[in-house]
């Protein structure tokens, strides 16, 4: 049962990941709402931006300039979340 959690927690964190990844590479092609993309990249920015929001929030107190390591940020904390509860189930095997 626990394997099974252990999966299913390393598959939404992969999810998670790979709609942020999808969101900054449409970024640099959907300009405007007459792209076939938009819909999309609508969707992403949607289902994203409760994770993207809170590392935009930390990054405010450090001058970044014009680059927007937000996203970074995010997939750290994915990648952290993941390991940490993948930790706690193992101890409970």
């Amino acid at each position: 049962m626990i394997s099974i959690l252990i999966v299913a927690v390393n598959a939404f964190a992969d999810v998670l990941i790979y709609m942020l990844l999808g969101r900054a590479i449409l970024s640099w092609f959907v300009r405007d709402a007459s792209s076939p993309l938009f819909g999309i990249y609508q969707l992403l920015i949607r289902l994203t931006e409760p994770m993207m929001a809170p590392c935009r929030r930390l990054l405010a107190r450090f001058n970044t300039g014009m680059f927007d390591f937000s996203i970074l940020i995010a997939f750290l904390f994915i990648s952290l979340g993941r390991n940490v509860i993948v930790a706690l189930l193992y101890t409970l095997m």
